[in-house]
């Protein structure tokens, strides 16, 4: 490992991000089939989920940069739980996700990223999370079975990418509130 694990921080994204962020998520739409979006975002686009993740709450978004560069922010990846779905009854669960740029991976910035939304996320009215993983993704069924997520089923040939039908793996965690 090149990088220390301490010039790693992890905080809550803010407005400044949002150039950095739309880039890296840009990344895995146009290289992946990690996300299933399609068309990359323009920041403008992008702002709106930005701020549906303020820094308090069960829906939040924690940045990890890399503290070596004074005067430049370089994200190394984020972290996200946002609403399972938009009904009321479903207010208690939410979606995780990370996102670790690529000459980021294999640094555990995934790891630095979900203990931090974890602990973020404790004492909040929240009794699941629930991941969804695009098949093959290996190194994220590690990570999410290492934070104590359970295969719970997989929906087969769900999303069609770069011509192509894909898996999703459903994975789900307990969490503190009951």
């Amino acid at each position: 490992m090149s990088q220390k694990r301490t010039e790693v921080q992890v905080r809550a994204g803010v407005e400044a991000d949002l150039g950095a962020l739309t880039h890296l998520y840009n990344h895995f739409i146009r290289e992946t089939a990690i996300t299933f979006d399609t068309d990359p975002f323009t920041t403008e686009q992008r702002r709106p989920w930005l701020h549906s993740h303020p820094e308090d709450g069960p829906h939040r978004l924690l940045v990890a940069h890399d503290a070596r560069f004074v005067g430049e922010d370089r994200v190394l990846g984020y972290a996200t739980s946002s609403p399972f779905r938009a009904k009321p009854a479903y207010a208690t669960s939410v979606e995780v996700s990370v996102y670790c740029a690529p000459e980021a991976t294999g640094r555990g910035v995934g790891t630095l990223l979900y203990d931090a939304l974890f602990k973020a996320m404790a004492g909040q009215d929240v009794h699941r999370a629930y991941a969804g993983i695009a098949l093959p993704n290996e190194a994220s069924r590690r990570l999410h079975e290492r934070f104590g997520f359970t295969h719970i089923g997989t929906y087969r040939e769900v999303g069609r990418k770069f011509g192509r039908y894909w898996d999703v793996a459903w994975y789900e965690k307990e969490l503190g509130a009951s």
